[in-house]
C-alpha cells in the first residue's frame, strides 16, 4: 500500500476506535498509533532534508509540542533553542514527527516570498479552515489564493479605510460616553472596568458596521448570538488534558478535528453562527443593491463581496467562496485587532511614562485628530501601536508544509548534526516548517538587549532599529502581519482603528492596574492567546480608570 493510502486507512481506523475508546485501552491505543506512524515515516523519511541539531525528545508521544502548547511564552523557548542549536533547528512533534523551526531573516524572507505554493498550509490546517471558515482565502492556496485576495483588495485600500475612521471614532466615543457614566455612578472619580470585554465590543461592532454596513448592538448591551459565541471563547476554561492530546494528535491525524471534545464542539457552534449571519448579512445587502438607483458603487467589504458574487464579474466569487470570505473577516478581523488593542490598553496601564508622553502628544493637538493626522501627525502613538504589534503578535506562530523540495538561504551559518558548517539548508517536500513570529519579534539576538522591554521610543530613535532587525525584510520589519502573498488584508484596518481607539480613550482616560504595578499577567486561551491577570477566571482584564483632569 503508498504512503498516502496507508495515512487514510490509519486515520479511519483510528476514527472508529476513537468513538469506542476506554480508559483501559488508552495506553495500547496510543503505543500502536506511535508505532505505525514511526514506521510510516521510516517509510518515506526524505533523504534530502539537512539533518539539523535541535532540542531532545524529552516526551515520548508528544515530543516537543506539548511543553509549547501548554507553555506561558512559546517564543522565549524558542529563542533559548535558537541561542544553543542556531538560527534553524529541528523540534520534535508529536508521534514522532520533527519540525523545522526558521529564526533567520534572510531564510524568513525566502519562506514569506514562496507562500501558498512552495510553502502551504498543512493538511491538518487545511481541513480546520474549510470545517470552519469554507473554501475562502485563508483556506485557498496559489492561483486560487491570488484570484480571491484580488477581489476583496479594495475593501482595504487606503481610500476605503479613511471612509471607515468615522465609524472607528463613533464607536470609540460611545465606549468613552459609557465609561464616564460609570466612573459617575461610582464616585465620580474613578473605578474598576473590565477593559478586555469593553474593546472586544469595540471590534465587533466597529468590524460590523464598516466591513458589513451592520451593527451587531454589543456596545449597546444586545444580546446577539455573535456576542454570545465570542464572549463564550473567553470566558472559557483553560484547555483540558483531553483537549490538548486531541489538539496535538490531530496534527498527525487531522480527522481528529471532527472528534466530540469541548473544543470541536464550540468551533462547530461558532461556524453555525458564523454561517447564519453571514448568510443573513449577504441577503440584506443583495436586497438592498437592487433597491437602489443612484448608481454609488459600496466600496465596503459587503459591497465587494455582493459584486464579485456578480455573474457579470470578471473574476467571480462563488456564492459559497463569498460566505467564506465574510465568516474570516468577522472572525480573524474581530480577533486579532481586539486582542492588539487590549495589549495596548494594559502596556500603557503598567507603563504609566509612556501613557502620559502619548496624552501629551494628543493634548498637544488641540482638536481632534483627523485620519490623516492619526497616520502621519502624531509620531508617539504611531511608535506605541509598533511596539505593541512587536512585542505582542497575536498570532504568535505559523506551521507550513513544503509542497515541493526547496533550498533555504541562511545569512548566518549552522552546525549540522554531522558538524558540517552550512550557509543553507535543504528541505524536501512534505517536511513541517514552524514560524516562531513572537521569538522573531522580541530575539535579543535580532533586537537588541532590550527587545523584552516596551519601549516605543526605539522606533524614534536615530539608530534605535538594530541592523540586524533592519534585515528583516516585512513590514516596518515585523512578521506580526505575516508577509509575502498572505501578508495580513486587514492590516491597515487594525492600525487605523487601534489608533483612533486610542487616541479617543487615553486622551479622556488615565489607566492604571488594578493591582499595583507588579500586578502578574498571563496568556488565556481564547480564539487565540489573550492577555489576563494571573488568578482570574476566564481572559479578564479589570483596569483602574479615572477620568484625566488635566
Amino acid at each position: 500500500m503508498d504512503p498516502p493510502s496507508l495515512l487514510t486507512t490509519m486515520q479511519d481506523n483510528l476514527l472508529v476506535v476513537a468513538r469506542s475508546i476506554t480508559t483501559l485501552n488508552v495506553a495500547a491505543a496510543i503505543v500502536a498509533i506511535w508505532a505505525l506512524c514511526s514506521a510510516f515515516g521510516t517509510a518515506r523519511r526524505p533523504i534530502k532534508t539537512t539533518k539539523l541539531r535541535g532540542p531532545p525528545r524529552t516526551d515520548l508521544i508528544f515530543g516537543a509540542s506539548k511543553q509549547i502548547l501548554e507553555a506561558l511564552d512559546a517564543g522565549t523557548i524558542y529563542e533559548e533553542w535558537a541561542k544553543e542549536y542556531g538560527v534553524v533547528y529541528e523540534v520534535p512533534s508529536t508521534l514522532g514527527g520533527k519540525e523545522i523551526m526558521l529564526t533567520d531573516p534572510r531564510a524568513l524572507t525566502h519562506h514569506f516570498a514562496r507562500e501558498t505554493t512552495i510553502y502551504v498550509h498543512t493538511t491538518a490546517t487545511r481541513l480546520f479552515l474549510l470545517h470552519v471558515f469554507g473554501r475562502g482565502i485563508l483556506w485557498s492556496q496559489g492561483e486560487d489564493h491570488r484570484r480571491q485576495r484580488k477581489y476583496l483588495n479594495p475593501a482595504f485600500s487606503p481610500a476605503a479605510i479613511r471612509n471607515y475612521a468615522p465609524i472607528f471614532r463613533g464607536f470609540a466615543h460611545k465606549v468613552r460616553s459609557a465609561w464616564e457614566a460609570m466612573i459617575d455612578a461610582n464616585n465620580g472619580d474613578s473605578t474598576v472596568i473590565e477593559v478586555q470585554s469593553w474593546i472586544n465590543h469595540v471590534s465587533l461592532d466597529s468590524m460590523g458596521l464598516a466591513a458589513f454596513s451592520h451593527d451587531f448592538g454589543s456596545l449597546d448591551g444586545e444580546s446577539a448570538s455573535i456576542t454570545k459565541i465570542f464572549d463564550t471563547f473567553g470566558s472559557s476554561p483553560n484547555r483540558s488534558a483531553v483537549n490538548s492530546a486531541a489538539l496535538l494528535f490531530s496534527h498527525v491525524f487531522p480527522l481528529l478535528e471532527y472528534l466530540p471534545t469541548q473544543r470541536t464542539k464550540l468551533i462547530r457552534e461558532t461556524q453555525r453562527i458564523m454561517e447564519d449571519i453571514s448568510k443573513e448579512l449577504l441577503a440584506r445587502s443583495k436586497k438592498e443593491k437592487e433597491e437602489v438607483l443612484d448608481g454609488k458603487e459600496d466600496k465596503s467589504a459587503i459591497g465587494v463581496l455582493v459584486k464579485a458574487n456578480d455573474s457579470n464579474s470578471s473574476i467571480r466569487l462563488t456564492h459559497d467562496e463569498v460566505l467564506s470570505q465574510m465568516k474570516a473577516l468577522l472572525v480573524v478581523g474581530y480577533e486579532t485587532t481586539s486582542i492588539t488593542m487590549t495589549w495596548g490598553l494594559l502596556e500603557l496601564a503598567r507603563n504609566p511614562d509612556i501613557q502620559s508622553k502619548l496624552r501629551q502628544e494628543l493634548l498637544a493637538l488641540g482638536e481632534e485628530p483627523t485620519h490623516d493626522q492619526q497616520q502621519h501627525g502624531l509620531p508617539y502613538l504611531d511608535a506605541v501601536l509598533h511596539e505593541t504589534l512587536r512585542i505582542h503578535p497575536a498570532v504568535t506562530d505559523l506551521i507550513r508544509m513544503l509542497a515541493e523540495d526547496d533550498i533555504i538561504p541562511l545569512s548566518e551559518s549552522v552546525v549540522t548534526q554531522s558538524g558540517e558548517v552550512v550557509n543553507s539548508i535543504s528541505v524536501a517536500r512534505g517536511t513541517r516548517i514552524g514560524i516562531p513570529i513572537s521569538c522573531v519579534n522580541r530575539s535579543s539576538e535580532i533586537w537588541g538587549a532590550d527587545a523584552k522591554v516596551f519601549r516605543p521610543e526605539r522606533w524614534l530613535e536615530e539608530g534605535g532599529i538594530p541592523r540586524k532587525a533592519q534585515g528583516v525584510q516585512a513590514y516596518r520589519h515585523l512578521f506580526t502581519f505575516a508577509d509575502g502573498p498572505r501578508t495580513c488584508l486587514g492590516k491597515g484596518f487594525a492600525m487605523a482603528q487601534f489608533k483612533m481607539v486610542m487616541s479617543v480613550l487615553v486622551k479622556n482616560f488615565v489607566f492604571e492596574m488594578r493591582d499595583g504595578p507588579n500586578t502578574r499577567v498571563e496568556l488565556g486561551r481564547g480564539m487565540l492567546p489573550r492577555p489576563k491577570i494571573a488568578g482570574e477566571e476566564g481572559t479578564i482584564l479589570p483596569l483602574c480608570v479615572r477620568r484625566y483632569e488635566g
